[in-house]
């Protein structure tokens, strides 16, 4: 309905289906170029097409889709997640999508974020609500709700990746802490403060610290210089393993410097 507003110039959207023998049904593809009619929804059916294979995002067929695209928006699948952005990443892609917030952690994701060729769009706070099937189960109750005969279920912990340019990304995080050896304790065998919050980032300390993955949401990278993550930074003495303070494990964080 955005198509004439938006300037676009083709959409393309692509079916998955898993091949199945008891069922005829295939995957399909539907490639939109426009149809001049102002905002009036068009027939869908007039642009759909079967697709050959399955509509893996691997096959050649989808590939030979990518590679005519300028920028692709998607909910992949999160257990394909560093495979899906690998992708992106070689065919040198433009792309906002939906991914969840663990994948941060993920060496191969982090490893994109630190040479700033990734980071997290808009509309990062809360719960995400997604269409499933029917007959799709949802035990706990206030994850699920039906409207209009459609159910949906609630994810949290659900952000948005991308490699488009915004405008949070410039704005500086306001800092109004200041630093002592009492409150901000360090990690054992690395020399680095613990910060628990992002908003109590210490405003005069220049050394290395620890922050939560949330900190991603704030992040400018003209403000601060991210080091790496804890398990996975090249100076961890305990490589693979995550820091602890007394013994007592802490959960993911990332390493940042100011930079003023």
């Amino acid at each position: 309905m955005n198509f004439e507003y938006l300037g676009l110039k083709k959409l393309i959207a692509t079916h998955y289906k898993e091949a199945n023998l008891f069922t005829q049904e295939s995957p399909y593809k539907l490639e939109y170029i426009g149809n001049k009619n102002g905002n009036r929804m068009p027939d869908p059916n007039a642009f759909i097409t079967e697709m050959i294979g399955t509509g893996d995002f691997r096959s050649k067929e989808c590939i030979a889709l990518l590679e005519e695209a300028d920028i692709v928006v998607t909910n992949p699948p999160f257990s394909l997640f560093r495979e899906y952005v690998a992708q992106l990443m070689e065919y040198d892609k433009k792309f906002l999508i939906l991914g969840d917030q663990n994948a941060i952690t993920y060496k191969e994701i982090f490893k994109f974020i630190r040479e700033n060729k990734l980071w997290l769009g808009y509309d990062n706070n809360g719960t995400k609500w997604f269409q499933v099937p029917m007959d799709y189960d949802i035990p706990t109750e206030s994850r699920k709700k039906i409207k209009d005969g459609v159910k949906y279920f609630s994810m949290g912990r659900i952000l948005w990746f991308t490699n488009l340019d915004t405008t949070k990304r410039h704005e500086k995080l306001t800092l109004y802490k200041k630093y002592s050896p009492e409150e901000y304790l360090k990690y054992d065998y690395y020399d680095a403060i613990e910060v628990p919050r992002v908003v109590e980032i210490p405003v005069d300390y220049n050394g290395v610290m620890g922050v939560p993955i949330t900190f991603l949401d704030k992040y400018n990278a003209e403000q601060f210089k991210i080091i790496g993550i804890d398990r996975y930074v090249k100076d961890n003495p305990n490589y693979g393993k995550r820091f602890t303070i007394n013994g007592k494990e802490i959960y993911a964080r990332i390493l940042i410097k100011r930079k003023e």
